[in-house]
């Protein structure tokens, strides 16, 4: 692709997306995310299809690059500690783990009776 302006462009328009991608992470927008995703995806294609020379305009962008795969790492983190948190939540509900006058774990199951009580 040797043509310096289109090259640029293409920078261009992947820099505008970092920063939209960098909102949508801080502001916790999943959709958004997923939807500039694809985008990023064919802009990274296309310029990994550029020549050796075009190279130097690309490495502006490689600081944003890293910054937004930092927060993305972040935000898949909270995600899975999230989840795993609730999942947590969940289980004592349903049992409660304790520890018996011999020192073995016990888990108690604990029985949801879910009434509706009414009242005149």
């Amino acid at each position: 692709m040797s043509d310096d302006s289109s090259a640029q462009a293409l920078v261009d328009e992947l820099d505008v997306l970092l920063d939209a991608e960098r909102q949508a992470v801080l502001s916790g927008n999943l959709d958004e995310m997923a939807r500039l995703l694809e985008r990023k995806e064919a802009l990274i294609d296309l310029l990994g299809q550029l020549d050796a020379e075009d190279s130097a305009v690309i490495s502006n962008i490689q600081d944003k690059l890293s910054r937004n795969q930092l927060l993305l790492d972040g935000a898949l983190q909270g995600i899975r500690r999230a989840s795993a948190r609730l999942a947590a939540v969940r289980k004592v509900r349903r049992s409660l783990e304790t520890y018996g006058e011999d020192g073995q774990k016990k888990t108690i199951d604990a029985q949801i009776t879910r009434q509706l009580e009414k009242r005149a």
